[in-house]
């Protein structure tokens, strides 16, 4: 291990992130009132250019007026190469109270990109004497960002969390594809005459894994297009959470559901866990660094996957 200790991401929930356009303010009391721990509330992709000025009061009034409950509220604000971004970051934190908890920013290519968010906001902080600290979540949907995912992630105390936007991602790597998310029906492998359709999401996820648990962050898998396939959607956040992501987008309520269930340990899992620690901690009296559980070798390095499941079930039961 080395000497610099690997630290624990934020204490919350994250298991899915429900989105919703700003421009769609109706939407709001049902996504309030949904089973997302995280509620984004989206200025950038989903809203046509003539309607931003209107779809950002429309979030500002939300956030004031909508109760949210104990959820984790944010706002994707638009990108950095727009005119509107400067907009949204200094609207919100004039006009909005303190139940903003987050600013999602879009299409990170490097870690400057966050210090010029986090400087605007400090700035308006500042000014305005607020008091609460808003955080930040970053989406990597570049070649750049992925290159950089790692500099991103240690660019600002603010970041808690990092997610994958599979679509510019695409675009932005030029691959062959316009599903959002997924398996893709041409990246496939042959064997015995058989067709085998590996992630081809993996190795970018990995890399976000990775970044973010060096530098204790959230890691996030992003939307799931085709919301008429649920299996689907169940198969692609069963990969991400084994990878060690914390949860997954919806784009869809009907979606929430699915996310909850594949990132919320299942009570055999809890049980297992509880007694590998058991175990262990009865190895530990015997004076042995490892012991058999169920069959198989479990040791120190057991004890911290074990406690991986349970930190996450207590924030669940909490």
């Amino acid at each position: 291990m080395s000497f610099r200790q690997q630290p624990l991401p934020p204490a919350r929930l994250n298991r899915c992130q429900l989105f919703g356009p700003g421009s769609r303010p109706a939407l709001f009391a049902k996504m309030a009132a949904s089973a997302a721990d995280v509620i984004n509330l989206d200025l950038e992709d989903s809203v046509a250019p003539n309607d931003k000025d209107q779809a950002r009061a429309n979030i500002i009034a939300a956030i004031n007026d909508v109760d949210w409950g104990t959820k984790t509220l944010s706002v994707r604000i638009n990108g950095l190469d727009t005119p509107w971004w400067y907009r949204d970051v200094v609207d919100l934190l004039e006009q909005a109270g303190d139940r903003l908890d987050q600013i999602m920013i879009p299409k990170a290519g490097c870690a400057a990109d966050i210090y010029a968010v986090d400087a605007l906001v400090t700035a308006v902080e500042r000014a305005k004497g607020r008091t609460k600290p808003i955080a930040f979540e970053v989406i990597i949907e570049s070649a750049a960002g992925i290159c950089h995912v790692e500099e991103i992630a240690a660019a600002s105390p603010r970041l808690q969390a990092i997610s994958l936007g599979a679509a510019d991602f695409a675009a932005s790597m030029g691959m062959a594809t316009t599903g959002i998310g997924g398996t893709q029906e041409n990246y496939y492998m042959i064997r015995e005459g058989q067709k085998y359709w590996p992630d081809p999401w993996h190795w970018a996820q990995t890399a976000i894994v990775a970044a973010c648990r060096t530098h204790g962050l959230l890691p996030v898998d992003g939307p799931f297009g085709d919301f008429s396939d649920p299996e689907g959607f169940r198969a692609q956040a069963m990969r991400s959470a084994t990878l060690g992501m914390v949860g997954k987008w919806a784009i869809h309520p009907s979606q929430i559901a699915l996310a909850n269930e594949v990132f919320s340990p299942s009570e055999a899992a809890v049980t297992e866990a509880r007694e590998i620690l058991a175990a262990m901690e009865q190895a530990k009296r015997d004076g042995a660094g490892a012991t058999v559980y169920k069959g198989r070798l479990v040791d120190i390095a057991s004890i911290k996957q074990a406690e991986v499941t349970l930190r996450q079930s207590d924030l669940i039961g909490a």
